[in-house]
C-alpha cells in the first residue's frame, strides 16, 4: 500500500507543478490612444493600458526605454490605467509599448502603439486624377504635394478601418489606387512628413465617387467632410479592446483540483482493501496449513 499511496501522491504533485509551469503566465496587454494615434501639437493625448484586475503596477516603455509607471487606485477594481501627455509634441511622439506586473510576474510587452504628432509643417494639396467621380472597374492616381520640402507622405481615408498608405518623395508623391470599387468611396486627406511619428497640417479633403456601374449615377453617402470633425481627429485606428485577460487557465486548474481529488479518494479507499487483502492472505495460508496438517494426521491414525 505505502508503495501504491506514493506513486499516486507523486503523479498528482508532477501534473499540479507541470500544468502550473504552463499556464503561470500574464495575457498580452491592450494599448490605445485617445483621442487617437494623431494628435495636433500641443494638444492633450491619453495613452490607455489594459491589463487584468489582478495587476498591481502598469509601466509605459517609449521608444524602447522606461517612461513611465502607474498602479492603480483601486487594484482588483479596474484593469486599466490613464498616461496622460498634456502637451503633444515631437518630443512626445514615438513608438510606445506597455507592461503590467501581477504578484512577481510581469506581462509580455503589448503591441507597438505608433503615436503622431501633426501640424508641424505646411499644409499639403491633394488631387484625384484623372477625376474624383469614376466607375467601378476605372483606376485612380491621389497626388499629394508639399511645397516645404519633405521625404514622406501618407493617404488616409476617413473612416474608423483606415490605414496610413506610405509613398516616398521629395516634394509630392502619388498613390495608384485601382481598379477601384464601390468600396472606394469616401473621404481621403493627405500628411507630408519628415519621419514617421510627425506629419504636416492635414490637407483639405478630397472626395471620392465611385458608381456601381456605367448605367448608375446613384453615390452612396460619405463621411462628414467639416472642419470640425476632422479636427476631432475621429479618423482612427481603434482597437478592438479585449475583455479582462485571464491570469490563470481556470478550467485547467479546476481540472487539475478535480483530478487530484480523484487521486486521494482512489487511495483512501485502495488503502483498506489492501490491507484487508495484505491480512487475508497469511490467514488464507494458515487455514491452508492446519487442513493439511489435519488431513496428514487422519491418514497416520489407526483405522
Amino acid at each position: 500500500m505505502p508503495s501504491t499511496l506514493a506513486a499516486l501522491l507523486f503523479l498528482g504533485l508532477s501534473l499540479s507543478q507541470g500544468t502550473s509551469t504552463q499556464k503561470q503566465s500574464l495575457s498580452k496587454p491592450v494599448i490605445w490612444a485617445k483621442p487617437s494615434f494623431m494628435i495636433p501639437e500641443g494638444k492633450l493625448a491619453i495613452i490607455w493600458c489594459q491589463g487584468t484586475h489582478g495587476a498591481a503596477e502598469y509601466q509605459l516603455h517609449f521608444e524602447g526605454g522606461l517612461s513611465a509607471f502607474k498602479r492603480p487606485k483601486s487594484p482588483g477594481m479596474s484593469n486599466r490605467v490613464k498616461f496622460p501627455i498634456p502637451s503633444m509634441t515631437s518630443q512626445t511622439a514615438g513608438q510606445y509599448r506597455c507592461f503590467y506586473r501581477s504578484g512577481e510576474l510581469w506581462s509580455e510587452p503589448s503591441d507597438p502603439l505608433d503615436l503622431v504628432v501633426t501640424g508641424l509643417y505646411d499644409t499639403p494639396t491633394l488631387s484625384v486624377q484623372p477625376r474624383p467621380e469614376v466607375i467601378s472597374g476605372e483606376k485612380v492616381t491621389f497626388r499629394c504635394r508639399l511645397e516645404t520640402a519633405t521625404s514622406t507622405f501618407f493617404l488616409l481615408k476617413e473612416g474608423r478601418s483606415s490605414r496610413p498608405e506610405r509613398r516616398y518623395g521629395n516634394i509630392q508623391a502619388e498613390f495608384p489606387m485601382g481598379p477601384v470599387s464601390t468600396a472606394h468611396r469616401g473621404t481621403y486627406r493627405c500628411f507630408g512628413s519628415y519621419n514617421t511619428h510627425a506629419w504636416s497640417f492635414p490637407s483639405e479633403p478630397v472626395k471620392l465617387l465611385v458608381n456601381g456601374d456605367a448605367g448608375d449615377t446613384t453615390f452612396a453617402p460619405t463621411e462628414h467632410t467639416s472642419s470640425d470633425h476632422w479636427d476631432s481627429y475621429m479618423l482612427t485606428t481603434e482597437t478592438q479592446f479585449q475583455e479582462d485577460p485571464v491570469l490563470w487557465d481556470h478550467n485547467a486548474q479546476n481540472l487539475l483540483r478535480i483530478g487530484l481529488v480523484l487521486l486521494v479518494l482512489v487511495a483512501l479507499v485502495w488503502l483498506p482493501v489492501e490491507d484487508w487483502l495484505h491480512r487475508k492472505k497469511p490467514q488464507e495460508r494458515a487455514s491452508r496449513a492446519s487442513s493439511q496438517e489435519c488431513r496428514r494426521f487422519r491418514a497416520q491414525s489407526p483405522g
